[in-house]
């Protein structure tokens, strides 16, 4: 099948698959890194955790679907068993920190765009050059870390790697989260829990009330993303279940519909601690002292979102 694969999607493969071995090296880096720290309470647990997780990611694509299924077992194990802890922290300093910033000042900020500008020219380039935006994503990254080298001669490669290990060493296991929720979706669908949704929701909404389909729609989006974590993941379930059925079955465009659908989603990912790279990842990394502090924060956005989400999806169906 790959061989009649269109080229510029087999070009952005291709490339995907680097990116994702040089990120498995770097988590076999952070593996090393903490085996070899006398400071790390629990070396070899979370030298398991990071080692087996590098190996995924590296090399995931040429192993066999058992022997991934099992890899992933093993480095559940111990994260389960809380085995998996920081070892020394080589954070810079506050001073250093002031410094720097004195250094480099407001261009600071350019890093964190140039991500944003690759990945939407690489979207909106996509039959020129062959690069999806997701590959924006990743090269965005690589000319954020070479302005951080230009504007700071100590941020040398190394730095960059060293502090990559301490942000992974510092989210921890909430680091694979998203990967987990994300295959989860797919599951869910290839087991027709789609199906089982629309059987129940038939018993609900009356044959052909669009209006009624669309509200059941958004907020069984928005419920299902707080299970699950991951609204990319809830839309697979949701739409089979119930925005094919009662609502794309009737007329209704399913462009508006589904970009609107998965906004819809978005608002209970601001209200779960599932959602772990939004809700539980900043706690961790900020140290902030309540755990469910930016989740409070969001809950009544949410709510203002999702009662604005139902009212375009209506009017624009």
């Amino acid at each position: 099948m790959s061989f009649f694969m269109d080229p510029e999607v087999a070009m952005s493969n291709k490339l995907m698959e680097i990116i994702y071995m040089f990120i498995g090296f770097m988590v076999v880096y952070t593996a090393v890194k903490n085996l070899r720290d006398k400071e790390n309470p629990s070396r070899i647990g979370t030298f398991v955790f990071w080692f087996v997780l590098g190996i995924l990611l590296a090399f995931g694509r040429w192993l066999p679907n058992a022997l991934s299924g099992v890899l992933v077992l093993i480095m559940c194990v111990p994260a389960i068993l809380h085995k998996v802890k920081k070892g020394k922290n080589n954070a810079p300093s506050k001073a250093d920190t002031q410094a720097a910033f004195e250094a480099i000042g407001m261009k600071i900020f350019i890093p964190a765009l140039s991500i944003g500008v690759f990945a939407v020219g690489a979207a909106l380039t996509t039959n020129v050059l062959g690069f999806s935006a997701l590959n924006g994503v990743a090269i965005g990254v690589f000319a954020a870390a070479a302005f951080l080298m230009l504007f700071n001669k100590k941020n040398t490669p190394m730095v960059l790697l060293n502090d990559s290990e301490r942000m992974l060493s510092t989210v921890g296991p909430l680091s694979m989260l998203p990967m987990l929720l994300a295959c989860l979706g797919a599951v869910f669908t290839a087991a027709g829990v789609g199906d089982v949704v629309a059987s129940l929701v038939e018993r609900i909404i009356p044959a052909g009330n669009v209006n009624a389909g669309i509200i059941v729609y958004a907020l069984g989006m928005m419920l299902f993303t707080m299970i699950m974590g991951n609204a990319f993941a809830a839309i697979t379930v949701m739409t089979v279940g119930i925005g094919g059925p009662f609502v794309l079955a009737y007329g209704a465009n399913p462009v508006a519909i589904g970009m609107l659908a998965l906004t819809c989603g978005f608002c209970g990912t601001l209200c779960t601690p599932m959602a772990a790279n939004f809700n539980t990842v900043p706690v961790a990394l900020l140290d902030m002292k309540k755990q469910f502090g930016v989740i409070k924060n969001q809950v009544p956005i949410a709510l203002i979102m999702i009662v604005f989400q139902i009212v375009m999806m209506i009017m624009l169906k």
